[in-house]
């Protein structure tokens, strides 16, 4: 038998796909090998993938630095770390709590975001929180880009860290920490920035 004929044989037995494709204005489109052209699907509005494994523990940075993901804003949460601030990246907290100050910064997970203008809005709201000696939580959906990245650009430019030592200090407080691809140029790359 033919390598082509083999290829042929073995298409027939394998399972039927579907590949769900999210643009970063939220569309979805799913495609499979029937169809020709991608079918739209509905469309998600957060830009982001959805996050449902809770994650309540937040990192500890420096003296009232907290980051984690948006679990972390629970009361319970709050309460356990006293948290007096949060600050919230690109998702707003999903539940409030009235002695809680709430900051909201809008800010998508897409590579060509310029995360230097979120990081200099959020320097100004850490900034204050620690100064006043209140812990603050900087929060994103699931603690892993968006929040990571801003409090890795916030010791760069705060703490004169370099952006190696920045991204393996976060890492070892927060190991699950993954920073998209344009977030991680644009720090390592932060004289072009600041």
């Amino acid at each position: 038998m033919s390598l082509l004929n083999e290829i042929t044989e073995k298409k027939l037995t394998l399972k039927q796909t579907r590949t769900i494709i999210t643009y970063p204005d939220g569309h979805c489109y799913v495609e499979s090998r029937s169809s020709t052209l991608p079918e739209e699907s509905i469309k998600k509005p957060y830009g982001y993938v959805v996050d449902n494994k809770p994650d309540d523990k937040p990192a500890k940075i420096l003296t009232y630095l907290y980051f984690g993901s948006q679990d972390c804003c629970s009361r319970e949460v709050i309460e356990k770390y006293s948290i007096v601030n949060i600050l919230s990246i690109g998702i707003e907290a999903p539940c409030r709590c009235g002695e809680v100050t709430y900051h909201f910064l809008e800010c998508l997970d897409l590579p060509e975001t310029n995360i230097w203008e979120i990081v200099k809005k959020s320097v100004v709201v850490i900034e204050n929180s620690v100064n006043n000696c209140e812990n603050i939580l900087v929060h994103c959906n699931a603690g892993v880009s968006r929040s990571a990245s801003v409090i890795i650009g916030y010791l760069i430019y705060k703490h004169n860290f370099q952006f190696v030592n920045a991204l393996e200090y976060v890492k070892s407080v927060h190991p699950s920490i993954q920073p998209n691809v344009g977030f991680l140029k644009q720090l390592e790359e932060h004289h072009l920035y600041i």
